[in-house]
């Protein structure tokens, strides 16, 4: 039990606590640090600092996979902006990249440099991932010591310069180090097979890049991960982020049977959008791994339900239109290079921009499929506080936890439009999407960050958001249990 006085009271009639849970009416005591204080069985709306009424109460969503290319790309995304648009999805925890800011954060100076730009601009917390590069092994332990959660790595091109891909050999070296202090190690699973865009096809053309991009890279970089995990077990614990290619799940199943110490994640756009439905010039969609095909999907929907795939992220990777080669440009005149192709596929910046969007769409397709509320839970907070080390402290609703809440209505058909955006560029698939569930409040450790209702700008509010920003830099010790 806290023994910080009670400061704010939430309350609902339909409260989930965690995925074991059933929905019911509870009410929930938060201290002045934040925590959850106390949890009582009933609707008790007297005194209650926000009543949620019929709206879904449950825990705030961690995002485990966001670029926010702060600092050194800052035109490409922002912690302001994205904050502001996880507090309005209902995400009250992003896990930000190593990569696309500059400098990588591959060392204790770069992580340090990353923690000070956020100061004073995160409306939900933030916590980062560091970056194994080649050379950079003796890196690692310091920079867990400091705070980052875990590390990235490419098994290929990662698109810029200062974040190079490692072989196996480098990443043997990367695994030693990581083996003495039980650290997390994350793999971008493509490798190169030597396939190409073919030049005799149009690159306006999904088809085109995705024919550059077959399953088999992933296949093949997963046995690459498959192998390592093996060998350092159980010391190193490896994820496969953004799982695209279904050809995978049969090793990634012989690997769990195996209890090889392997956790994946997929995206919400690998389970909301078919390839076969992206139009031509539609740079938008452009991803690494790509969107693939109906009966990909499916496979994917199973391995999610199944629990194959631990949790659903949104690798949200944004960048500025120009570098998509979008038609909204307007060609050279718009800033693109005289010799450029407007939608071009296979020269256009790969990412999809979705930070803070992915619970309408995550529950909008699921419920076709059979997910249930208690689903959502575990794929979105629970196992994704889990991989960030933050179990102690995030993705369920209980006595000493932070107390972070989504307060959102399932039944509420919204359409995701560029005025609904807050990211910084507004280029995504999503736009014009019909969904259903809308957001209506965020909580931050006991304070309101967002309010859907809160339409007039004042002193404390404007455009929904809290004046003050209420998130705090996270790097406390590991807690993945």
């Amino acid at each position: 039990m806290s023994q910080n006085p009670t400061t704010t009271v939430f309350t609902g009639r339909r409260v989930l606590l965690d995925s074991g849970a059933a929905v019911g009416p509870a009410t929930i005591y938060v201290d002045a640090a934040g925590k959850v204080a106390r949890i009582e069985s009933e609707h008790k709306p007297e005194n209650a600092t926000v009543d949620a009424g019929d709206s879904l109460v449950m825990a705030g969503i961690v995002d485990g996979h966001v670029h926010i290319n702060q600092p050194g790309r800052t035109q490409w995304e922002g912690v302001v902006t994205a904050s502001h648009s996880a507090a309005a999805g209902g995400v009250t925890t992003i896990v930000d990249m190593p990569l696309n800011c500059i400098p990588s954060t591959v060392t204790v100076a770069a992580y340090q440099q990353k923690r000070e730009s956020f100061q004073q601009g995160m409306w939900v917390d933030v916590a980062t991932w560091g970056g194994v590069v080649p050379g950079n092994a003796a890196d690692l332990a310091p920079m867990l010591e400091a705070g980052a959660r875990g590390f990235k790595c490419f098994l290929c091109d990662s698109g810029v310069d200062e974040f190079p891909p490692v072989n196996e050999e480098q990443l043997r070296d990367a695994m030693t180090e990581l083996k003495k202090k039980n650290g997390l190690i994350m793999f971008h699973a493509e490798m190169d097979t030597g396939a190409t865009a073919d030049a005799s096809s149009n690159p306006v053309e999904y088809d085109t890049f995705l024919h550059s991009r077959p399953p088999v890279m992933e296949v093949k970089a997963i046995d690459l991960v498959v192998k390592m995990c093996r060998e350092f077990a159980p010391h190193v614990p490896c994820h496969i982020v953004h799982l695209s290619a279904a050809d995978a799940l049969p090793a990634i199943r012989a690997a769990k049977a195996e209890g090889l110490p392997l956790t994946v994640e997929t995206c919400f756009h690998y389970l909301t959008i078919n390839s076969e439905d992206i139009p031509a010039r539609s740079t938008e969609y452009k991803c690494c791994p790509p969107i693939r095909g109906s009966e990909n999907r499916d496979r994917l929907w199973e391995a999610v339900l199944d629990g194959t795939i631990d949790f659903v992220v949104s690798d949200h990777s944004p960048c500025t239109p120009d570098l998509k080669l979008h038609p909204c440009c307007g060609g050279a005149s718009g800033g693109l290079a005289a010799d450029a192709i407007e939608g071009d596929f296979v020269k256009a910046w790969g990412g999809i921009a979705s930070v803070g969007i992915g619970l309408p769409l995550l529950w909008t397709e699921g419920q076709k499929r059979g997910l249930s509320f208690q689903d959502i839970v575990r794929l979105v907070c629970e196992r994704t506080a889990v991989h960030a080390g933050l179990a102690d402290r995030k993705g369920r609703i209980a006595v000493g936890m932070d107390a972070d809440f989504v307060i959102w209505n399932p039944d509420e058909v919204i359409k995701i439009t560029a005025d609904k955006l807050h990211f910084r560029n507004k280029l995504t698939p999503y736009q014009e999407r019909v969904c259903k569930g809308a957001v209506c409040q965020t909580v931050v450790r006991g304070t309101v960050v967002y309010d859907a209702t809160q339409t007039a700008d004042n002193d404390s509010w404007e455009n929904g958001f809290s004046r003050e920003p209420q998130g705090l830099w996270l790097e406390s010790p590991i807690a993945r249990k």
